[in-house]
C-alpha cells in the first residue's frame, strides 16, 4: 500500500512554515492519541503515521529531500530515512510539544506543592469605604507544621528516596512505539517517602489553625474590591510556598446617600412653602461637614442640585466626586382648618402663570382628544 503524502497527513500546504507544521502536528496527535483511543488500533496506525510525517518535515534536511524526490527519496536507505527506524528521538520531540499532556512536571518536585489560595468577604460601611480602615480579620487556614517543620516527617527522622523513581518523581512506561511518563505511584511524584511521619500533622506538613491578620483598606474602595495578601493563604504540602489570601469587599447599604462610582446622590425633602418661595435646606456629607443647598423660588419635585467635591474619593487618585442633591417637594397632611380656608384661597386665586407645567398639560390634553372627536 502506497504511503500518503506527508504534507496531507499533517493537513499542511507544501511551503507550509515549521510554526504551522508545528501546530498541526500538535492537532493530528491529540486527535489520534492512544491515551484518548484506548484500544482503537485505526487511532494508533493513523498517530503512528503523523509521527512518521512530522519526524521528517520538521527536519530542514530531510524536508529538502522530501520536497525533492518525495517517499523516494528514503527507500534503499537513502537520506536518513524517516520511517519507524528513527522513532527513538520521536519521545523527545513529543514530550517538548506535549509535556504538560503527558504530566511531565519539569523535575523532581519532592512532594512541595504551593498552598491553595483563599477567600474572605468583608463587609464594609460607606463611610468606611470613604476614610478608609485598618481592619483585623481572622481566618481558619492551614500553617506550616512547627512541630516538623513543614517536612511531615517526625522530629529526628528524614524522608527516604523513593526505591521506585530514585527520587525523580516521574517512571517511564513503554506502550508499542511510544514512551510515556507519569507520576511515581509509589511516592506520588515526590521523589521522596515518609516511613515515620509527623504525629502532629500525619505527614501533611501543616496544621489547621485560625489566624489574625491586620488589612489596610484604603480609601476609595468599591463593592467588590478585591485585595490580594501574598503569602497569607493556605501553606503549602511539607515546606512549600503558601498561596495567596484575596479579600473581597463588599459595602453596607446606607440609610442616606446611593452610591454611583465616586458620586453620591441623596434626596432631600422640602416642604410646599419652601419649593415656592425659595429657601435653603442643610444636609451632613459623607466627610462629616455640613453642606447648604440653595433652593431657588419655584422649585421643582425631582430637581437636581449638584455639590461639587462632596462625593467618594477615587481610589489611589486625588480626584474627588460630587453630590447630587435631589428635591422631594412634600405635600401637607392633616390640615387645620385655616389652612384648608388659605390653600382654597390659593388656588381659586392661581392662573397658569402659578401652575404653567399643570395647565398646559390640560390644555394639550383636551387638545388631543377634542381633535379625536370631530
Amino acid at each position: 500500500m502506497a504511503k500518503r503524502d506527508y504534507y496531507e497527513v499533517l493537513g499542511c500546504a507544501k511551503g507550509a512554515s515549521e510554526a504551522d507544521l508545528k501546530s498541526a502536528f500538535r492537532k493530528a496527535a491529540m486527535q489520534y492519541h492512544p491515551d484518548r483511543n484506548p484500544g482503537d488500533q485505526t487511532a494508533e496506525v493513523k498517530f503512528k503515521e503523523v509521527n512518521e510525517a512530522y519526524q521528517c518535515l520538521s527536519d530542514p534536511q530531510k524536508r529538502a529531500a522530501y520536497d525533492r524526490h518525495g517517499h523516494a527519496a528514503f527507500e534503499h536507505g537513502g537520506a536518513g530515512g524517516a520511517g519507524m527506524d528513527g522513532f527513538g528521538s520521536m519521545a523527545d520531540i513529543f514530550e517538548d510539544l506535549f509535556g504538560d499532556m503527558m504530566g511531565r512536571g519539569g523535575g523532581r518536585s519532592n512532594g512541595r506543592e504551593r498552598g491553595n489560595d483563599l477567600r474572605y468577604n468583608l463587609e464594609i460601611t460607606l463611610e468606611e469605604a470613604f476614610k478608609g480602615k485598618a481592619a483585623t480579620i481572622k481566618v481558619p487556614t492551614a500553617i506550616t507544621c512547627e512541630a516538623c517543620s513543614g517536612s511531615g516527617a517526625k522530629p529526628g527522622a528524614k524522608p527516604k528516596t523513593c526505591s521506585t523513581c530514585n527520587g525523580h518523581g516521574r517512571v517511564r512506561a513503554q506502550q508499542g512505539f511510544f514512551a510515556i511518563e507519569r507520576a511515581c505511584p509509589t511516592c506520588q511524584g515526590r521523589g521522596e517517602i515518609i516511613d515515620n511521619p509527623c504525629s502532629v500533622c500525619s505527614g501533611a506538613g501543616r496544621v489547621t489553625r485560625e489566624r489574625s491578620l491586620s488589612v489596610n483598606i484604603p480609601s476609595g474602595v468599591e463593592d467588590g474590591t478585591r485585595i490580594r495578601l501574598a503569602g497569607e493563604g493556605e501553606a503549602g504540602l511539607r515546606g512549600g510556598p503558601s498561596g495567596d489570601l484575596y479579600i473581597f469587599l463588599s459595602l453596607k447599604a446606607h440609610a442616606f446617600f446611593q452610591r454611583d462610582g465616586a458620586d453620591l446622590y441623596c434626596r432631600v425633602p422640602i416642604s410646599m412653602v419652601q419649593a415656592s418661595l425659595g429657601g435653603e435646606v442643610t444636609i451632613q456629607a459623607i466627610d462629616g461637614s455640613e453642606a447648604k443647598v440653595k433652593i431657588p423660588e419655584g422649585t421643582q419635585s425631582g430637581k437636581q442640585f449638584k455639590l461639587r467635591g462632596k462625593g467618594m474619593p477615587v481610589l489611589r487618585s486625588r480626584e474627588v466626586g460630587d453630590l447630587f442633591v435631589q428635591t422631594n417637594v412634600e405635600t401637607p397632611q392633616n390640615l387645620t382648618r385655616r389652612q384648608r380656608e388659605l390653600l382654597t384661597e390659593f388656588e381659586a386665586e392661581s392662573s397658569s402663570k402659578t401652575h404653567p407645567e399643570s395647565s398646559g398639560f390640560f390644555a394639550k390634553m383636551k387638545g388631543i382628544f377634542d381633535n379625536l372627536s370631530s
